[in-house]
Formats: C-alpha cells, sequence, structure tokens
C-alpha cells in the first residue's frame, strides 16, 4: 500500500493542541563538575554534550556550566588530554547570584579513591547550602567520605563496588548504574551519564525537552548487518508494529497531513485503539505527537535553509501562516524569525 495515497488536504489539528514546554528559568541552571585527575573524558562530555544540547533545542540559556580543579591547572583526564578548569574549589561561589545550584564529582579508572580533606570540606559546605549532589563512574565515594550518603543509594562503577562495601556500610550501593534520590544523583558509566543529566534535565524542563536533545544525540544506530543507519524519532524495536508504521506513516506526510481516521485506516485499528497506544508509548496523543513531529521539522527548515516562513509552513501542512506561528512559539518559546535570528547569530 502506497502511504502517500492517504494524503488530505487538511491542516491536523481537530484536537485541542496542548503543546507546551515548561517556562525558562529566571536565569539557567549552573552546574559544576569537579574534574579529578584521570577522570572519564567520555562520561564528562557526555554529561555536559546534555547541557549544552538542551540549550541548543530550546532557543534560549536554560543550564551553564564551570568545570573545576582541586589546585592546578589544567586537570589531565583519563585520557591524557588535559582540560581547562575555569575555577578552583577554594573558589566555587556556593552563596550569591552566582551560586552553582548542582555539584558533580567526575571520577574515572585510575582517579584516587582516598579521601582529599579540601574536597570533603568543599562537599558538606555545598550540602548545608542545599546543593544537588552527585558523582560520575567513582565520583561518589567523594561524597561517601565526606559522610554525604548515609542513608542514601548511590551508583558507581563496579570496579569500585569493592572498596564502597568495605568502608561505607552505611551507604546503599546500586546494582544500577544510575541512582537519583532527592538531592543525591550519582552514575556508573558514560552512558548512564548522559542519562542522568536527561533526567535532571526532565525534572527542570520536561519531557518535551528531553525528547528533542535525544532525536540530536541519538541520531543513529546499527543495523542488524552491521551498517550505520539514521535514527528516526519514535523508531524502538520495542514498539508495535502497527506503531512503528503510524510513525513513518507520519513523517512521510508532513505537507498534506492526514487525519486521526486515515491512520486508523492504514493499519486498521480504531481511533480509540491509536490513541491508548500512543498514550502507552510515547506518552502521548497522535495528534500533539504529529504536531511536534511537523514543528520541530519547520524549526530545521528555519535554521538550515533562507525558504520563507510562509513557504515553510505550507511544507509543514499549515494552510494558515498566522496559525503556524501560533504553534511554533508555544512550543518554542519564540516565534519562527526570532528562532532563525537566534541560529544566525
Amino acid at each position: 500500500m502506497n502511504i502517500t495515497q492517504y494524503k488530505h488536504h487538511a491542516d491536523f489539528t481537530s484536537e485541542p493542541v496542548t503543546l507546551q514546554m515548561l517556562g525558562a528559568p529566571s536565569k539557567p541552571l549552573r552546574v559544576g563538575f569537579i574534574l579529578n585527575d584521570n577522570f572519564s573524558m567520555q562520561a564528562f562530555t557526555a554529561a555536559v554534550d546534555a547541557l549544552v544540547t538542551a540549550n541548543l533545542v530550546s532557543s534560549t540559556e536554560l543550564y551553564s556550566h564551570l568545570t573545576i580543579s582541586h589546585t592546578s591547572n589544567p586537570v589531565t583526564s583519563d585520557l591524557s588530554i588535559e582540560v581547562s578548569a575555569n575555577i578552583t574549589l577554594d573558589q566555587i561561589p556556593l552563596e550569591g547570584e552566582d551560586a552553582l545550584d548542582i555539584l558533580i564529582i567526575c571520577g574515572g579508572f585510575r582517579s584516587s579513591l582516598d579521601e582529599y580533606p579540601p574536597l570533603s570540606d568543599t562537599l558538606r559546605a555545598a550540602d548545608k547550602q542545599g546543593l544537588t549532589l552527585g558523582g560520575i563512574w567513582n565520583g561518589a565515594i567523594h561524597l561517601a567520605h565526606a559522610g554525604l550518603l548515609n542513608g542514601f543509594g548511590c551508583a558507581a562503577h563496579p570496579d569500585n563496588h569493592a572498596v564502597m562495601q568495605e568502608h561505607f556500610s552505611q551507604v546503599t550501593l546500586s546494582v544500577n548504574a544510575l541512582v537519583i534520590e532527592d538531592k543525591r544523583i550519582s552514575c556508573a558509566t558514560p552512558a548512564s551519564a548522559l542519562q542522568m543529566m536527561l533526567k535532571l534535565i526532565e525534572q527542570t524542563q520536561g519531557k518535551d525537552l528531553v525528547t528533542g536533545i535525544r532525536e540530536i544525540l541519538s541520531c543513529d544506530r546499527v543495523a542488524e548487518n552491521g551498517e550505520l543507519i539514521l535514527f528516526q524519532p519514535g523508531d524502538n524495536p520495542a514498539f508495535p508494529k502497527a506503531l512503528r508504521n503510524l510513525l513513518e506513516l507520519m513523517r512521510s506526510n508532513f505537507e498534506e497531513p492526514l487525519h486521526l481516521d486515515e491512520l486508523a485506516a492504514f493499519v486498521s485499528m480504531s481511533r480509540r485503539q491509536i490513541e491508548r497506544m500512543f498514550q502507552t508509548y510515547l506518552d502521548s496523543t497522535p495528534c500533539r505527537y504529529y504536531l511536534e513531529l511537523r514543528i520541530t521539522y519547520a524549526r530545521r527548515l528555519l535554521q538550515q535553509s533562507n525558504d520563507s516562513i510562509i513557504n515553510i509552513s505550507v511544507a509543514c501542512g499549515f494552510l494558515s501562516t498566522s496559525h503556524f506561528c501560533h504553534c511554533f512559539k508555544k512550543f518554542f518559546g519564540v516565534s519562527p524569525s526570532e528562532s532563525r535570528q537566534q541560529s544566525n547569530s
């Protein structure tokens, strides 16, 4: 069956549009990364990449970050790559306008597990100020040295489990690669470092922003034959075949969006069955998800082409430019013209 035969000249907005992003904070959330010698470069960059990409997706600065050394500068990573730190431990802003909100210790396979008293003192001072404290790889061990994980669960690299169990009996060591409890966060691997930051972003800005970040950072996957192929939003082998077919149908029909009845006919399901399936697997409605795909596609065209806003609105299935601008601003917080200006600045 040719998917194009379902094209229909109508704007897919017959159901209420509820797309919204959480409001941008009055100032960026400030995250500090304490770099221990021989810290995992891959885990550190995965965490920072999530924050940087969040700012790109949102079109405004939601997060800022600082790199912090113990005393010297720069700090050498596990790849023997030196990273210049912005400040040292004794310069960490814990109060006032520039105070940090989150402080994360970045460890690595060859990072020292011994207590460093100035670091412990800094972490205790940060805890008194109410900062969220975290560890990457084996960074949580330093929170344990400072007595800040007693009664909490934490994640650490498997190579360090024996040390944790031997010396910190009041800490609940998890078999999971990622643990978030109240104002304690920890992860054990580079992949879980990314997931940890995505969880934090979801808590502060919502799932829609995280969906956009995942789309950018998970843009390819390995096929069964070993070839690298592009990853599309919603592509998940765990999804029912009917859902994957519907997502492909939506992606193939932006200019002339399909009605829900047409989508239902294609997969031989009722409207209600499709709605339940989208809610179960995507935590969304078909209408909202379809609109997200089209709006995101429109944003790419705005930032990567010189097409007029009128032409882009038509290419994304909006018969009214005013309605396109309204939906775009409701989702991204800026108008299409403002989004284009920001990408060119």
